[in-house]
């Protein structure tokens, strides 16, 4: 392209690029109600006509003198006929020499053609002199050499709060003529509310809302729900995320007092995120979960989206390889995007080493190393409101630059269960199966579980339930005893290893454990 642009005020870059003699811009967005409304406030400003291109209906003017003839049935007009064709629409505007603005959704599908991206340059030459410009809005395409020295692009920015707020105004005042609404949020809820929109164009946020309010006759913290399902759809829709359903809570965990501290300050942030950015906190970045497998990493990620009420997103690096050069990491900057669009988010990326270990493979061509580097730039200078959740088990994979400060707010190790730890995880284990954990000796469970992981203790209840089933019996400390002795934790079978570890982490890491 000629020029990019990142955007803060949109209208204000449009009539700079104008100015500046650009008369060929490409509007990315997927909102083209959005972009019509922002460029017939354009042509206002400018005191412009707007026109308007679509593949159905030609091109046809839509300013307000527009409007005006159309209420006097006189709009035809302002219509150009038979300009349904691209190419009959672009030679108009190229032999009327009529300064105005045009409008042309959905060009780019049509640019492969020779003689429609000649008519284009054509065209739009007409407007290098500030008089008016063509802006091709929709999804950015491919423009041909030909084009892309006389052309800039703009990124259309999402929705911002306050359009999010107009809009909820709005419907809640159109729906009150009909049936009374209750609002039952507070304030911070429902600045949380607004806050979890983003990602949403406002044309699905008004149906969310607008379904919300519609069947329960009220506004209350049941639109999260609706809000969060969503967003699911449109990660189902792109295909490189997962969107992982959360019901675990930070109490279920057992143990880890120092994360659940650390999560619990930064809880406040996430459900009152304007007051947050006036004390001058910004949105958390996330924290590396370094520690021996089934010690409750992957569950900690689950938890921290549920206690937060954010959707959880997993990114399983194996869907973003390809076997065409650069596809690969051009399917990792959409996953990104798509995380960035759907802020604020969980991130979810389990076992990061076997993703980005250190020297990558030979045999993937630089791929690895390649994703690797653009995943630390995104680390580093994300923009979306995007808690990373990441896990490893080796630590001694993952390249250096990777676990450096700033990647991250925080490497937390959760280590081995400690005696209290072991005794809260069979407690939670056994009542999620129906028994009582009065009924069995505890503190022997604990000694005989010395060096297990959570993981391996709920394999031993399940374990001895299968025991007690088979034998018709109901389940007794006998049977969980039992189960631990055949048992043979990762502790001891790969001693060294968790040993080097442990080691490792004593004087790089947090406590996971320890407040």
């Amino acid at each position: 392209m000629g020029t990019a642009s990142k955007v803060t005020d949109p209208l204000k870059d449009l009539q700079l690029l104008i100015r500046s003699r650009y008369g060929l811009i490409q509007l990315d967005t997927a909102e083209e109600d959005r972009a019509g409304a922002l460029l017939k406030h354009l042509a206002d400003s400018m005191g412009l006509p707007y026109f308007v291109w679509s593949r159905t209906k030609g091109l046809r003017r839509e300013d307000a003198r527009a409007e005006a003839a159309d209420a006097r049935d006189v709009a035809a007009v302002f219509k150009v006929y038979g300009s349904a064709s691209p190419v009959v629409a672009l030679d108009h505007v190229e032999t009327a020499r009529f300064p105005a603005i045009y409008n042309f959704q959905g060009l780019g599908d049509y640019l492969d053609d020779k003689v429609t991206a000649g008519k284009l340059a054509d065209a739009a030459a007409q407007y290098t002199g500030g008089s008016g410009a063509i802006v091709l809005t929709g999804a950015a395409a491919s423009l041909p050499e030909s084009l892309k020295t006389q052309s800039a692009l703009i990124q259309l920015p999402p929705p911002d709060i306050e359009e999010y707020r107009c809009l909820l105004s709005a419907i809640y005042n159109e729906l009150q003529v009909k049936t009374p609404i209750r609002v039952e949020l507070s304030d911070s809820e429902l600045d949380q509310l607004l806050n979890n929109l983003k990602g949403l164009t406002l044309m699905e946020a008004q149906k969310v809302l607008t379904k919300v309010m519609v069947e329960d006759g009220r506004l209350s913290v049941d639109g999260f729900k609706a809000v969060l399902e969503a967003k699911k759809t449109i990660v189902e829709r792109e295909g490189l995320l997962e969107y992982t359903p959360t019901e675990d809570h930070l109490s279920e965990i057992a143990d880890l007092a120092g994360l659940k501290s650390w999560l619990a300050k930064r809880r406040e942030l996430i459900a009152d995120p304007k007051k947050a950015a006036q004390f001058g906190l910004t949105f958390p970045r996330g924290i590396l979960l370094l520690g021996v497998q089934g010690c409750g990493k992957s569950l900690c990620a689950k938890a921290v989206a549920t206690e937060w009420q954010l959707p959880l997103l997993k990114l399983d690096p194996s869907n973003l390889y390809n076997k065409y050069v650069g596809e690969s990491e051009k399917n990792f900057q959409r996953a990104m995007r798509t995380a960035e669009r759907l802020a604020p988010v969980v991130l979810w990326i389990d076992e990061i080493e076997k993703a980005f270990s250190q020297g990558g493979s030979d045999e993937d061509g630089g791929v690895s190393q390649r994703i690797l580097g653009t995943f630390l730039g995104w680390l580093q200078d994300r923009k979306g409101d995007v808690f990373v959740v990441a896990t490893a088990n080796d630590i001694s994979r993952l390249p250096p630059e990777f676990i450096r400060k700033g990647r991250f707010d925080e490497i937390f190790f959760v280590d081995l269960p400690s005696p209290a730890a072991r005794l809260a995880i069979f407690q939670i284990h056994l009542l999620r199966r129906g028994q009582a954990p009065e009924s069995f000796d505890l503190q022997a469970l604990v000694v005989a579980t010395e060096g297990f992981s959570g993981a391996e203790i709920e394999q031993v209840v399940v374990s001895a339930l299968y025991t007690a089933f088979a034998a018709k019996t109901g389940l007794a400390t006998a049977h969980l005893l039992h189960e631990a002795t055949l048992t043979r934790p990762l502790s001891r079978t790969m001693k060294e290893k968790v040993d080097a570890l442990r080691e490792w982490a004593s004087t790089r890491t947090v406590s996971a454990c320890v407040e």
